[in-house]
């Protein structure tokens, strides 16, 4: 039987599909990338994560491999042209989370723009404060989305029934514009956005996209949401922003280094002062982690591998 490394923690269907497809899946959530290096000689294929880099190194380890399947969205710690040198296919599948990451987003928004965390930890310390906790509401305010693919849509989609207007910004798509969702350069949308929500994946082009220029390039301080990934937004910029009031606030669930036990003395200092802030919200990368899109992710990736193998 076809063996395949299963890298990280997936849903038993995506094993079962191996099995019924004449794959021998080897299932080890925890492994490290050195004891991967020792199991690639007879894989076929290789389910990963972001735990896993699957560089150079890792790929001329494995002779018969095959594909690459990704769980979630995002190949940037995959050696993609690399790979397809060796004539390994690689999927993904962020028709499996789109949705989680969405409605997560959308909650981060909500709870910024009505102060909920804020206000709840000042209830924790008997803080009763109505005036300084006084909300605003969605409804009729201008949302930009940088990026347009599937998170970006499925955001976009859950924004309807709020009577938004949605300026969308995507370098790589085009007519996709309808009703209340129009497409928009990315200086129109720093123009007029009350809300800025970042759904690209990480390149060289979008490597610190939200740099000191984008945020000065902002004209409405508009709340900031990133649940895509850590280094798009460029922290110490990010900072001086709120502190300059170039935006209302900020929501992440990514973060540029999230081993947070490695941390520099400098990377501490910023952090602690994010943490600090009432208008700041910080989730541990899972936005797309919700129980329904382990198994999503899993089903999409099967049905790619499968219907190519």
């Amino acid at each position: 039987m076809k063996k395949v490394l299963i890298t990280a923690k997936a849903h038993e269907y995506l094993q079962q599909c191996m099995q019924k497809n004449g794959f021998a899946p080897v299932y080890k959530p925890l492994i490290t990338y050195e004891e991967a290096l020792n199991e690639m000689n007879e894989v076929e294929g290789l389910v990963v994560t972001t735990r896993i880099k699957v560089d150079k190194k890792l790929l001329d380890r494995a002779p018969s491999l095959k594909w690459i399947g990704r769980l979630g969205s995002g190949l940037e710690l995959i050696d993609v042209a690399y790979a397809k040198t060796k004539g390994i296919k690689c999927y993904s599948s962020p028709e499996g989370n789109c949705d989680a990451v969405a409605e997560h987003a959308l909650g981060l928004l909500l709870n910024l723009m009505n102060k909920i965390s804020a206000a709840h930890n000042e209830v924790k310390n008997e803080i009763w404060k109505r005036d300084e906790n006084r909300g605003s509401e969605l409804n009729g305010k201008t949302v930009g989305i940088i990026g347009f693919g599937n998170t970006g849509a499925a955001f976009a989609r859950l924004l309807q029934p709020f009577g938004v207007t949605v300026l969308a910004f995507d370098k790589y798509k085009f007519g996709f514009g309808h009703g209340y969702i129009k497409e928009a350069s990315l200086e129109q949308l720093c123009r007029y956005a009350d809300v800025v929500s970042f759904h690209v994946p990480l390149t060289e082009e979008t490597l610190h996209m939200a740099d000191s220029g984008f945020f000065n390039s902002l004209n409405r301080s508009p709340f900031l949401i990133n649940t895509s990934r850590g280094k798009i937004v460029n922290t110490a910029d990010l900072i001086d922003a709120l502190k300059n009031r170039k935006i209302s606030g900020v929501a992440l669930d990514v973060l540029e280094n999230e081993k947070l036990n490695s941390y520099t003395q400098a990377e501490k200092e910023k952090m602690d002062w994010l943490l600090a802030r009432p208008e700041v919200i910080i989730t541990p990368h899972i936005a797309g982690y919700s129980h329904e899109s382990l198994y999503k992710m899993a089903k999409v990736l099967a049905g790619k591998i499968f219907e190519n193998e």
